[in-house]
């Protein structure tokens, strides 16, 4: 009896790919799909028929749409982390994909799984690094593997497809593209090559030609950080960040450019869209640094570089996050009310912050009116800046 792996299997070519190699290797493989959001039931049909004419023994779909919120949405709210300030780690997906294919492998009986990285990228680091943080595996990477042979790897892995009569789609042999509930990643071609992305990049953010006619405004409500409700309606967090993707989306909100540094030392770049998340972070941070005091709000930076690093580079399972994440949720136990965001297209602004907790002086108002005397504020700058002042005394400035 062969001996059976658990494939991560997107349907896209790297993975069709290594259905072919794995079969080859004498294993009987199982494709598993995780559902982690951002497609719809025909595309799944599709993967799933696509794991099937490749010769996968069984094909299994996962749900981990509330995995994936629970375990990286609200704490990337919490923190709101972006990589080199830019990035919110679309790419975590991973993480929830590998627990949850090491659950069906111990279901299975078997220790083997695999995935569809190259040597090239971050990914092969999120992958492994989780599969040895969360058990006792073997891993198979027919990709990494494929390098060995040969310096063109999407062209080998096309011929291979177009040998064995199994079509692909051309979005596929132009771009790699990872789509999920957090976004949508796109690289390849002129990406690759730092040109200007084609027209067919656009996949979830409409370009201006196509943006709705008139502004449009939104509230989301929030309580100790979380996301909990759209336009007054409460909702679980897959599906709030699934509308927020459709409705600002079409106004062209959340599309980017990035390009940072691969941990092995390359530079990657890619088109990224992540609509949903980019209003929620909006959203959150101005809610946040309304109620949090002034040693919060300048000591959050740091914590949010140092977990987006983690994420990142592929420490999701690393104790030192766990220890952020305590951190964070403190720190966010008043971030509880009501923003109201408006877009006219391209980006979306949080115009009103509404909490019982808002940090605000009944008595003073900035740049209208004050609690205390002219003279305790004349002191108070004199105080402030005692040390500059004598600085420039005694060196002669």
């Amino acid at each position: 009896m062969s001996e059976r792996v658990v494939l991560a299997f997107s349907g896209g070519l790297d993975t069709s790919y290594c259905v072919l190699a794995l079969k080859e290797q004498g294993f009987e493989v199982h494709t598993a799909f995780v559902d982690t959001g951002g497609i719809g039931p025909d595309q799944k049909a599709w993967i799933a028929e696509r794991a099937r004419a490749l010769g996968a023994a069984e094909h299994h779909e996962l749900d981990a749409g509330q995995p994936l919120w629970d375990q990286f949405v609200v704490p990337l709210l919490w923190s709101g982390a972006r990589m080199l300030e830019q990035y919110p780690m679309l790419c975590s997906d991973r993480y929830v994909i590998v627990q949850e294919c090491l659950n069906l492998a111990d279901e299975l009986g078997t220790a083997h799984f695999a995935h569809g990285c190259t040597g090239m990228g971050n990914d092969q680091l999120r992958f492994d690094q989780s599969v040895r943080s969360l058990g006792d595996y073997t891993i198979h990477a027919p990709i990494r593997e494929l390098q060995r042979e040969t310096r063109n790897v999407r062209a080998h892995e096309l011929k291979l497809m177009a040998d064995a009569g199994v079509e692909v789609p051309e979005s596929s042999s132009r771009y790699s593209i990872n789509e999920n509930l957090l976004g949508v990643t796109l690289s390849g071609q002129e990406i690759d090559e730092f040109g200007v992305p084609g027209e067919d990049t656009h996949v979830w953010c409409r370009p201006r030609t196509e943006w709705p006619d008139g502004p449009m405004e939104l509230t989301l409500g929030f309580e100790k950080g979380r996301a909990v409700s759209l336009d007054d309606q409460k909702m679980e967090g897959p599906q709030l960040l699934a509308a927020l993707n459709e409705k600002l989306g079409a106004y062209g909100v959340g599309r980017h450019i990035y390009t940072g540094d691969v941990s092995i030392g390359l530079k990657g770049r890619i088109v990224f869209e992540c609509p949903g998340i980019d209003g929620l972070m909006v959203a959150q941070r101005a809610l946040r640094e309304a109620v949090n005091t002034k040693l919060q709000n300048q000591f959050h930076q740091a914590i949010a570089q140092r977990w987006a690093e983690l994420v990142y580079t592929g420490f999701f399972f690393e104790p030192h996050k766990a220890d952020l994440e305590a951190y964070l949720a403190s720190a966010n136990e008043y971030v509880t009310g009501v923003v109201r965001l408006a877009t006219d297209g391209g980006n979306v602004q949080a115009v009103a912050v509404g909490s019982r907790y808002v940090l605000k002086d009944p008595d003073a108002v900035y740049a209208q009116s004050a609690g205390w005397t002219p003279e305790e504020a004349e002191g108070f700058v004199k105080l402030l800046g005692q040390s500059s002042t004598l600085a420039a005394r005694v060196r002669g400035n």
